[in-house]
């Protein structure tokens, strides 16, 4: 319902909106709403699989460089830290943890100087399913 009043001129001038017209508003932005948030949140997920995958393969090349200097696989993440091949160990982006990284050792040799084996992939602790249809846990 518009509410009028009258100019100096004797007038009539309409100010306000009507019910019509504030339903037919919020029924467009919720429209938009509904179409924005699922590509949001699916935007939000490739975000973390990527710095996932980043996470993944800066550890993993850490690992083979301290494997290969050391001639000793490492025995924890934190010796990566220690021995400055990490600055820190990162956050896993799933479990938002840095305690929930799995690690696999091996008693493989990966070279005839290493003396000692010891940690030889990193993976995430999340039970979650990457849009790959792969566990997180498996990359």
């Amino acid at each position: 319902m518009k509410k009028t009043r009258q100019s100096a001129s004797g007038s009539t001038l309409a100010s306000g909106f009507t019910l019509i017209e504030l339903l037919i508003v919020m029924t467009i932005i919720a429209i938009l709403a509904t179409l924005a948030i699922p590509r949001f949140v699916g935007a939000i997920k490739a975000a973390r699989e990527a710095v996932l995958r980043e996470d993944l393969s800066v550890m993993r090349t850490a690992i083979d460089s301290y494997t290969m200097d050391k001639q000793k696989g490492p025995q924890s993440l934190d010796d990566l830290v220690q021995a400055g091949y990490l600055r820190a160990i990162p956050e896993d982006p799933f479990t938002h943890s840095k305690d929930t990284w799995v690690t696999d050792t091996s008693d493989a040799m990966y070279s005839i100087d290493q003396t000692e084996p010891g940690i030889s992939d990193v993976h995430s602790g999340s039970d979650e399913t990457g849009s790959d249809g792969q566990p997180y846990s498996s990359w």
